[in-house]
């Protein structure tokens, strides 16, 4: 059996007719049943070319003529385009034309398909190469593209990250200007507001990426999750030391979220320097919170130490109950309590009685945890009333996010190294992926793109 594909292409001055396939079956058996998937992108892969070249002549002949006067321009020679699409790359003949002497001209000659093509790679390649290299590694979404689509000659690794680097710098070209403070107006002004929305809360924590540069180093990754009964969910993620508008990242994603300057947000972090300075000055009705998981995380491990001491069992039960006052007196937002306690179990530890190995590093801790619990006072309020008031304490949805937007794709466990760019570039696309925004992002970038009203309808 012998099958002929052709297109037929109806355009406004010309009709185009093109073999685009024969297909010829010899024998009948299940693997020559319908097409076979390197014929089915040989298939695709013409279609492209053949409608993209029609494309391409349509409009060079509606661009021919000057607009001013009518006559036709003159060609200067031209030049092959390479346009990259998802069914492979086309090189598209791109003549060069000589501007009309009608109307002065800061050039003589010009390219016209620089306008039906001012990127050389299609948005629908762009799209589906950063959604999938956000979602697992850079060579597997390359080999996906390849199984399925008809870019196996044309795509590399390298061509797919720095594309998602494209997009990326693209993102973040479209904020703002950084500000120290970004809460705006008066109260007179936030009380004339619409009546605001549901809280939203915010958990924020920072965990660490193996560096490129310096192998035996990591550096600094901040992630968080802003929540809210009424609007969908939203992540974030940046490189500490390699941000420049981290509070403008996250203004602009609270209001995104509907954020007013007389809606309530309550902030939970693990109490980090450069966390507290991040979530200040973005609301007036800001509530801030150090995360009770990260205290009860600290004196757990404190604990441990208390157990391993080499000491009389009266003195293992005097730190372990020291331990459970200060757990006590932070539970109900008494840090002055909590550190006479402390200070009580430094005694405790250099009594005579006491000794073993664990003794330094409990008695570290101990001063670590004091420093900790100074530092971030100001974020300690009465946990058991807010529990019993069933209002958040804890973030410990956050420690899925960590899981979620880091673990799962930086790849610990695989010793992954990355530089600050390279991850904070990579950091913008997965969150958005991850909230399904990628799309709308290329929407506003590219009109016409994945229409909503089709996407419903499909």
């Amino acid at each position: 059996m012998k099958t002929v594909i052709e297109i037929r292409i109806e355009a406004e001055q010309k009709v185009y007719v093109r073999e685009v396939a024969c297909l010829e079956r010899s024998e009948r058996q299940l693997a020559d049943i319908g097409l076979t998937l390197a014929e089915s992108k040989q298939l695709l892969m013409a279609v492209q070319k053949a409608i993209v070249e029609c494309q391409a002549a349509e409009f060079l002949a509606s661009r021919r003529q000057c607009p001013e006067c009518g006559v036709d321009r003159g060609q200067k020679g031209s030049h092959t385009v390479t346009l990259q699409t998802l069914f492979g790359n086309l090189g598209i003949d791109s003549p060069r034309w000589s501007h009309c002497g009608c109307q002065p001209h800061k050039e003589k000659t010009f390219s016209p398909l620089g306008e039906l093509f001012p990127e050389h790679v299609t948005p629908e390649r762009l799209y589906l190469e950063t959604k999938w290299s956000s979602l697992i590694s850079f060579e597997l979404a390359k080999e996906l593209l390849q199984d399925t689509l008809p870019v196996a000659e044309t795509i590399s690794a390298a061509s797919v990250r720095n594309h998602l680097h494209r997009v990326a710098q693209r993102i973040e070209g479209a904020l703002g200007d950084e500000q120290v403070m970004f809460v705006e107006g008066c109260q007179r002004d936030w009380a004339a507001l619409p009546r605001p929305g549901a809280p939203l809360t915010v958990g924020i924590d920072g965990c660490y990426v193996r560096e490129w540069e310096n192998k035996q180093k990591n550096f600094e990754v901040i992630v968080g999750k802003s929540m809210s009964e009424e609007v969908p969910d939203r992540r974030f993620g940046f490189v500490q030391t390699y941000d420049e508008k981290p509070k403008r990242r996250l203004f602009e994603l609270l209001k995104e979220q509907g954020m007013q300057m007389n809606q309530q947000v309550k902030f939970f972090s693990d109490g980090g320097a450069d966390i507290r300075e991040l979530q200040l000055y973005l609301n007036p009705e800001a509530e801030h919170y150090l995360d009770w998981f990260h205290v009860t995380m600290r004196i757990t491990v404190m604990g441990q130490y208390a157990k391993g001491l080499k000491a009389a069992q009266e003195k293992r039960d005097d730190a372990l109950k020291l331990l459970e006052s200060i757990k006590h007196y932070l539970w109900h937002g008494n840090v002055i309590r909590a550190r006479e306690k402390i200070e009580d179990t430094i005694l405790l530890l250099e009594d005579e009685e006491v000794r073993g190995e664990n003794v330094p590093k409990f008695s570290k801790a101990l001063g670590e945890f004091d420093t900790y619990i100074a530092a971030n006072q100001g974020l300690i309020p009465n946990y058991g009333e807010l529990w019993r008031n069933e209002e958040t304490i804890a973030t410990g949805f956050v420690e899925s996010v960590v899981n979620q937007i880091v673990s799962k794709r930086f790849v610990k466990r695989q010793q992954m190294q990355w530089t600050k760019k390279g991850a904070h570039l990579l950091l913008q696309t997965r969150t958005r992926v991850l909230d399904g925004r990628l799309e709308a992002t290329f929407r506003n970038w590219y009109p016409g793109f994945r229409p909503e009203a089709q996407q419903k309808a499909a």
